[in-house]
């Protein structure tokens, strides 16, 4: 059965690439919807939703937009527009794929417009500047994939053609297999951590929330992973959250890689749903494997974990920074929450006493910084253990049995 797909671009220059775009999807057996999101130049053809169409969901005009003589207010106002028309595909079930190609306008129209719709719906982005600086991972949703399209700047070739076709195949694909989020059988537990390596609570908690009959959903917090887990909550996705691993909160405080954005920690609190906080992963922060240290920390004692990244260690006062910053995003907590501070130590790497992770004066300080600027209400709980000892995983549990 076939699916309808979205095809996003300006007609005006890119028209041409967008009709064979949406001509190889449809070969696939699929439906497509052309949104034209350009604004000056002439339509090579009727779109199935229309740049006036595009503006009015905008509550502006085209003729307003252009008014505006300034191409990036012009396609943020589209952008806004087109975040709506999507969003009133997906509601009434017309929309099961989402595809955008073009340069770096019809780029930042897309990251912006597909924010809109869920996580799990297939989104493809086909862009001339693809996998550069310029898409910063905070503009980019939780699932999205890009492709990078070589010798897209004007009209079709050999190459352009080959990328346009598997783009086309990779969104057909994809929709193809993509299903509506159904009524969901079981309750899911989001839980956020590092390797097993450094954190080794998911070997416990796993299978101990499954048997109580859970589903149990892991992220992984190096930055998307944060993103990620706070989209699924918004979307409905988590029922209960279990944020044992803060390291992108270091990394928010201290000016690292792998900070989450400034909406980490924030979705479970709005959303209301319970949640634990762990104080797992505190003790340091990542940088890029290979480049020098930026400023702030580059007189910090560091290790290269990988080929993309480098272990920055942290020092006592980032751990009080970030407790300042975990009490101020869950005094706004509308559901029941806890916390858990093990005082002792936050991933396998700083247990013994000659590790340059090794802090002994770190966990009161996470601690105190928490309980001074926290809310009356909410529980901590300090631990006179590991993040990787038993202790920590029972209270956890203890917890979550208390509060579901």
């Amino acid at each position: 059965m076939g699916k309808t797909i979205i095809v996003i671009g300006t007609l005006d220059t890119r028209g041409e690439e967008i009709k064979y775009l949406a001509d190889k999807i449809q070969e696939q057996g699929h439906e497509t919807k052309i949104i034209d999101v350009g604004v000056l130049g002439s339509t090579p053809f009727q779109p199935s939703i229309s740049r006036d169409e595009v503006a009015e969901a905008a509550g502006t005009t085209i003729k307003d937009i252009i008014a505006l003589h300034h191409e990036g207010r012009a396609m943020s106002a589209m952008a806004a527009g087109t975040s709506k028309v999507l969003k009133q595909l997906y509601d009434r079930s017309q929309l099961d794929g989402v595809i955008a190609a073009g340069g770096s306008m019809s780029t930042s129209l897309a990251l912006e417009a597909i924010q809109s719709i869920p996580l799990g719906v297939p989104k493809l982005i086909l862009s001339t500047i693809a996998f550069s600086p310029l898409v910063k991972p905070e503009l980019v949703c939780a699932d999205l994939s890009m492709m990078l399209w070589p010798a897209g700047l004007y009209g079709l070739n050999n190459i352009s053609r080959s990328v346009l076709n598997a783009a086309a195949g990779a969104i057909s694909g994809a929709a193809a297999v993509f299903e509506k989020q159904a009524a969901k059988k079981k309750k899911t537990v989001g839980i956020t951590s590092l390797g097993t390596s450094q954190l080794k609570y998911v070997e416990t908690l796993r299978p101990a929330l499954e048997e109580r009959g859970y589903d149990v959903a892991v992220f992984h917090t190096l930055g998307m992973g944060g993103q990620a887990y706070e989209q699924a909550i918004k979307d409905g996705l988590i029922d209960v959250a279990l944020d044992l691993s803060l390291v992108e909160l270091v990394d928010e405080v201290v000016g690292g890689v792998t900070t989450a954005g400034k909406f980490r920690l924030k979705a479970a609190a709005e959303k209301g749903i319970p949640q634990i906080v762990g104080a797992g992963a505190i003790g340091h922060s990542f940088w890029f494997a290979g480049r020098p240290l930026p400023p702030g920390l580059k007189d910090r004692k560091h290790h290269r974990h990988n080929q993309l990244l480098t272990i920055v260690f942290g020092e006592t006062d980032d751990k009080a920074k970030v407790g300042r910053l975990v009490a101020e995003r869950l005094n706004e907590a509308k559901g029941p929450t806890s916390v858990v501070i093990p005082l002792v130590g936050w991933v396998e790497g700083d247990r013994h006493p000659k590790s340059p992770l090794h802090d002994p004066e770190g966990g009161k300080a996470f601690s105190e910084a928490l309980k001074s600027n926290l809310k009356p209400g909410l529980k901590v709980i300090e631990l006179d253990c590991h993040v990787n000892d038993p202790q920590f995983s029972e209270t956890v549990l203890n917890l979550f049995d208390e509060m579901v």
